[in-house]
């Protein structure tokens, strides 16, 4: 039984060049758009909130950072089976009883914290907090795949999540920042959980835009996992390589700017990396795009690796300037691709699923190069973890290119087996 899911007046052949006033107009949009921005700005304030916080109690930056790489680490290796419960069950059944445990172990990791527990203390409260990060990002893109099911917006949408989680991570670390050095060094953290628990809820709450369970007579469809299509592996080594690239530029520039004397322009360098993400992004959502997603993310990947991998030539903060833009611009696109990808590659009941694998392995990848691009700082010259995006991003262009069939949907869709005691092939989508 195929699949049944109205898409709306926005999927038709004859339909206007796709643009992101045509995109917002879609109709229900704002109701999970407003409340997912409240909901995954949290997402952005973590990090920063707890290094802020147990470097303020401890005195360290290592036990801060460390205590903040658990938590990432925790968040990368348990989203994709949050998001495969949210497939099986719903985002509501899943999201409600997330947005409360992550709440109550970012309070008592706060409170462990303030209480100068010891650090093994503060690491078993920073699992918990990272695994039930709610991946409302991957949600949110799950229903506009519902919405646009087909649609030539849906790379339109792809692009307006991906500048959205750029205003993110622009928003949340200068509010988590401004709280914990004007108003308490635990605020930063209390707010992250308080605005989790109310933006969650709100999200949760519009059920109407949420993906459907799919249901036939009294045995539910049997769902398979978004890790057994051969793409999404090859986009997960893709992503990979991108979460090297924020990783090793977080770690470099800091490093870069103290060798030359000049710590207060890190913060310019990396808006101006951020800036080039947030411009290419808008630019490829008003693009009508001509060649097949494969042809632009084997482009795109390219010449993200050829700009990552000049970085650590750079010898003057002009220059590196210049490189930062160019690869920030070169990152969105890919981006943006991957995601747009998993529409044709995964059965409607596995994207929140596929999604949350690629959020994580961002998540991933930043984490490893954030341990790797110091260790290079520490034992080298300033810069010397540039070398993290170029190594990251060529391993990943590498695996892309011996592996690009496989980002090609088969005909015909794809079929999983449903009820009990048979197996009846059923497509999905």
């Amino acid at each position: 039984m195929a699949s049944t899911v109205t898409t709306g007046p926005e999927k038709t052949s004859a339909a206007p060049r796709p643009g992101y006033g045509r995109l917002l107009r879609t109709r229900g949009a704002w109701t999970f758009l407003l409340p997912g921005f409240a909901a995954r700005q949290p997402f952005a304030m973590l990090t920063i909130s707890i290094v802020l916080l147990v470097q303020h109690t401890t005195g360290s930056y290592g036990a801060a950072g460390a205590a903040a790489a658990v938590t990432g680490v925790s968040m990368a290796l348990f989203a994709p089976y949050s998001g495969r419960l949210a497939d099986r069950y719903g985002q509501r059944t899943v999201l409600v009883p997330g947005v409360i445990v992550h709440t109550l172990s970012g309070l008592t990791l706060t409170a462990l914290a303030l209480s100068h527990a010891p650090l093994w203390a503060l690491f078993a409260a920073a699992v918990p907090t990272g695994a039930s990060v709610p991946q409302v990002g991957p949600m949110v893109r799950a229903r506009w795949g519902v919405k646009l099911k087909g649609s030539r917006l849906m790379t339109t949408a792809a692009a307006f999540e991906s500048v959205t989680d750029e205003l993110t991570f622009v928003v949340g670390p200068l509010l988590a920042t401004a709280l914990c050095t004007a108003v308490n060094p635990a605020a930063g953290l209390v707010a992250e959980a308080a605005l989790t628990l109310v933006g969650g809820l709100l999200f949760a709450a519009q059920r109407s835009t949420q993906p459907a369970v799919r249901i036939d007579g009294h045995a539910p469809v049997a769902h398979t996992s978004a890790l057994r299509v051969p793409g999404v592996r090859v986009l997960i080594v893709t992503f990979l390589g991108i979460g090297s690239v924020f990783g090793g530029m977080q770690v470099s520039l800091a490093a870069f700017t103290e060798s030359i004397g000049e710590p207060g322009l890190n913060g310019v360098l990396y808006g101006v990396f951020a800036a080039g993400n947030m411009l290419s992004g808008i630019a490829c959502g008003a693009i009508a795009w001509r060649s097949t997603p494969q042809q632009r993310l084997l482009m795109g990947y390219a010449a993200l690796a050829l700009t990552a991998s000049a970085l650590w030539t750079a010898h003057s903060a002009l220059v590196l300037a210049g490189l930062g833009l160019l690869v920030g611009m070169c990152i969105a696109p890919a981006l943006i691709t991957g995601y747009t990808l998993v529409e044709s590659l995964v059965p409607a009941g596995a994207r929140t699923e596929a999604f949350t694998w690629l959020t994580g392995a961002v998540a991933l990848g930043q984490a490893a190069a954030v341990t790797v691009a110091g260790q290079l700082e520490d034992r080298f010259w300033g810069g010397a973890g540039f070398l993290v995006p170029m190594g990251g991003t060529l391993l990943a262009l590498t695996t892309l290119l011996a592996l690009r069939s496989r980002l090609t949907a088969r005909p015909g869709g794809l079929t999983v087996a449903r009820g009990v005691g048979h197996r009846v092939p059923v497509t999905v989508d």
